[in-house]
């Protein structure tokens, strides 16, 4: 009998230990490996590398590239890759049909996982297609005057200075700048930064969780309550902490929340989410029109048309890929990971890094430069002569390349960059 709705659902939807087991022990490396993740259940893995080499293999990287630029898009598990194909051909049989009765309904449930990955109600959450969205949606919605003022910083991401500048352009608001010098590693001084520019006629701060061109992880909640005192509202772009830190919306302080999936939740590519306070739902316009517009629901902000059902549906997923792990895991090993290649690289001449090797200011993602070399150039060279792919990161007051490593990232990979970076390193000074 062909596949049903229920059948459908109940399959799509089953998570245990087993489903990455099996495609993981038919490997060649694990064939004759008796057991499972669920062996390591409650144990401090950090470093325990047959662990990691198993959620290696549920990957499908590259094994003549080494991909250490994660922190724009991250590759999906195999087994997410499957479900999205899998859903993409239960919506070709009858698209009208499977899509909009069968897979619109299935968003719920999703929702609610969401949520509870998230710390936060399922009536505050609305699914999307990436932080962009979810930040413009804020950006665009709020209802603000000629005069009044947003505070912002000039690292935070373009998208959402273009999206602000453009609400000043035409709105007649004003932005106030904060031009961050990093890496930072006093709280007090980084919200002083911020209550500084503060006023009477400030109606919203802009903080960006985790500035995206080092790894600089901002204390979000002490601006917030800073913010709040003064009845300004907080506006969070946590495009790179969700299923990367490990902490809930509500720890924030703030209001307005926006993140993308296909970054640390390795969701297919153009998922994401934005969090509205309850409160604050009926007030914040959507950025495609809807036909209450303000309702108190969440879902007038998911009003898109025809979308990418299949592609919402596989984060399903990809939630229970990372809830295996488990977000304190993650964050755990990915702060290892940047200082384990970090920590070896500070003895080479001329290297110099631009991120804190503290967990409460960075985690994965960390930024570096050499001396005498341009970081486009450096960039070129780590890939064209090594094959390992990071990016070049000029902008504003930082310059230098970003490197990235996710939980399928090995330690040898690691270390063929340290080799990397001290044979450039060495160059510089035999050209001096």
């Amino acid at each position: 009998m062909s596949l049903n709705r229920r059948n459908f659902i109940q399959q799509s939807g089953k998570m245990t230990a087993s489903w990455l087991t099996i495609p993981l022990l038919n490997t060649p490396a694990l064939a004759n490996k008796p057991w499972q993740l669920t062996d390591y259940q409650g144990l401090d893995v950090t470093q325990n590398e047959d662990f990691w080499h198993l959620i290696r293999q549920a990957y499908t990287v590259s094994p003549n590239v080494i991909n250490l630029n994660n922190g724009g898009v991250s590759p999906q598990p195999l087994v997410v890759q499957d479900a999205l194909d899998r859903y993409n051909r239960y919506a070709n049989e009858a698209p009208t049909y499977y899509m909009w009765q069968v897979m619109d309904q299935n968003r719920e449930p999703l929702r609610e996982k969401l949520a509870d990955l998230a710390g936060c109600s399922p009536e505050e959450l609305a699914i999307n297609r990436n932080a962009t969205e979810a930040l413009d949606t804020v950006i665009f919605g709020l209802s603000l005057q000629k005069g009044d003022e947003v505070v912002l910083t000039k690292q935070d991401y373009p998208n959402m200075i273009n999206a602000w500048k453009q609400r000043e352009t035409r709105d007649g608001i004003r932005l106030k700048w904060i031009n961050l010098e990093l890496p930072l590693e006093n709280d007090d001084l980084i919200v002083r930064q911020f209550t500084e520019q503060f006023t009477p006629r400030t109606k919203v701060v802009h903080i960006t969780h985790i500035i995206n061109w080092t790894g600089q992880i901002l204390p979000v909640r002490k601006i917030a309550d800073e913010a709040r005192r003064r009845g300004i509202e907080v506006l969070v772009d946590a495009a790179h902490t969700f299923a990367h830190l490990d902490y809930k919306i509500y720890d924030l302080g703030a209001d307005y929340w926006g993140t993308s999936l296909h970054k640390w939740l390795s969701a297919p590519f153009g998922t994401g989410l934005l969090w509205v306070k309850k409160e604050k739902i009926k007030a914040l316009y959507p950025l495609i029109p809807h036909h209450e517009p303000q309702s108190d629901n969440i879902r007038k902000f998911e009003a898109l048309g025809t979308r990418s059902f299949p592609t919402e549906m596989a984060t399903g997923q990809a939630l229970d890929f990372h809830n295996m792990i488990g977000t304190k895991r993650k964050q755990d090993r990915l702060h290892y990971l940047k200082n384990y290649w970090v920590e070896k690289c500070l003895q080479f001449p001329n290297f110099k890094i631009n991120t804190s090797l503290k967990p409460e200011y960075a985690c994965a993602i960390a930024h570096f430069s050499i001396q005498g070399m341009k970081s486009e150039d450096i960039s070129a060279r780590l890939f064209n002569q090594f094959k390992i792919h990071t990016v070049a990161i000029n902008w504003e007051n930082i310059s230098g390349v970003r490197v990235t490593p996710h939980v399928y990232t090995s330690l040898k990979d690691l270390d063929k960059l340290v080799k990397a970076i001290q044979s450039l390193c060495n160059e510089t000074i035999k050209a001096k």
